[in-house]
């Protein structure tokens, strides 16, 4: 007997989502993004090679202690495209960037170094005016800009200039600031809007115009925390949101303080204009740079205060959730999680790739 055919479904296996690689031979821009691939670089890389217990705190910047001066000290490097953008530029961007980190370290910024690659062919106006805009950051901080370097490099499109910036400020109270500091219960706060600074880098790079022309966010923030430290707000933890925005942020804190993260997305305060944006740019607000925000993490009973005092220089200031309990074994992998409007739950991670290249 011929056997006939057999026309029952037959079950699919489930459609499986790419993962993408994790190990390459050389360097990507995702690199320099601030999600998982930048994460690796720094766990199999450069943590490995240095070996400092200082790197340890995966803080902002590293603390000294000489004698009973205790001094913060951080470096950074900023490689923006364009150079001038609505809001600001490469050389308030570099000043501010760098206070910003002393800042979430808990100190007053004193001095700053700046270092300079220039490509062969850059307009010397540029230059000048890159510089000019730092010196008028720096005397607008209240901080010293007393040393550096300059290298040229060969022309390949003659519009590059690359800054590195390396602040040293004081710290000059008794807290220990920072992801190992924080403890269950603690609320999270968020000192403002968020996604301005990656929104606008983005549209003006690519020629885009709204009938609302979006501003990066980028300013100083040792004022608002100096406020909070002098009425006595217990900080535990303070972390600027730049590269990989709010998101990475969190994922970043969780994983070194070992507390799970609980956030709520209706509290997160994103405007009109920004969102808008990202809905046509195809960006998730979460995962956009920041150049003058920051999350801070307190006592539940002090939130209250410490909000009030932030909302007389931000008045979006909001808190958006809190520090729980280490997360359980089974789900150890899950640091952040995001409850949605509609009540369901959202799993916050790192970003494999790179949203928005050479922003900050």
């Amino acid at each position: 007997m011929k056997k006939q055919p057999d026309n029952r479904a037959v079950p699919m296996s489930a459609p499986a989502c790419p993962v993408p690689p994790t190990n390459y031979e050389n360097i990507l821009l995702a690199h320099g993004g601030g999600g998982k691939l930048t994460a690796d670089l720094i766990e199999k890389l450069f943590l490995p090679a240095f070996g400092d217990p200082a790197l340890d705190e995966r803080h902002d910047g590293a603390e000294i202690n000489i004698g009973r001066i205790r001094l913060a000290m951080t470096t950074d490097s900023f490689v923006v495209t364009p150079l001038f953008f609505p809001g600001g530029d490469i050389g308030r961007l570099a000043v501010y960037g760098t206070l910003n980190d002393l800042a979430m370290c808990g100190a007053r910024p004193l001095f700053l170094s700046a270092a300079f690659i220039i490509e062969e062919g850059l307009p010397l106006k540029t230059v000048h005016q890159v510089a000019d805009s730092m010196g008028k950051a720096a005397k607008s901080s209240g901080i010293r800009l007393i040393t550096g370097d300059t290298k040229v490099i060969e022309r390949k499109s003659g519009n590059d200039l690359f800054v590195t910036t390396t602040g040293i400020g004081i710290i000059e109270h008794g807290l220990k600031i920072s992801p190992q500091s924080i403890m269950k219960g603690d609320k999270i706060i968020l000192s403002g809007d968020i996604g301005r600074h990656g929104t606008a880098v983005m549209a003006c790079r690519e020629g885009f115009e709204f009938e609302t022309t979006i501003e990066s966010d980028c300013a100083p923030l040792w004022n608002q925390v100096e406020i909070m430290l002098r009425e006595n707000i217990e900080i535990h933890c303070l972390r600027d949101l730049t590269r990989g925005g709010l998101a990475t942020a969190l994922v970043e804190i969780a994983e070194t303080s070992g507390l799970r993260l609980e956030i709520e997305e209706s509290l997160i305060p994103v405007s009109d204009q920004v969102a808008g944006a990202c809905e046509i740019l195809g960006l998730d607000p979460l995962y956009v740079a920041n150049e003058g925000r920051f999350i801070c993490f307190v006592p539940e009973k002090q939130a209250g205060a410490a909000i009030g005092l932030l909302r007389q220089s931000a008045p979006n200031a909001a808190i958006i959730g809190q520090a729980t309990d280490t997360p359980k074994k089974d789900y150890s992998n899950i640091r952040v999680v995001m409850k949605t409007p509609l009540g369901t739950s959202r799993i916050i991670d790192r970003i494999t790739g790179d949203q928005l290249p050479r922003i900050c």
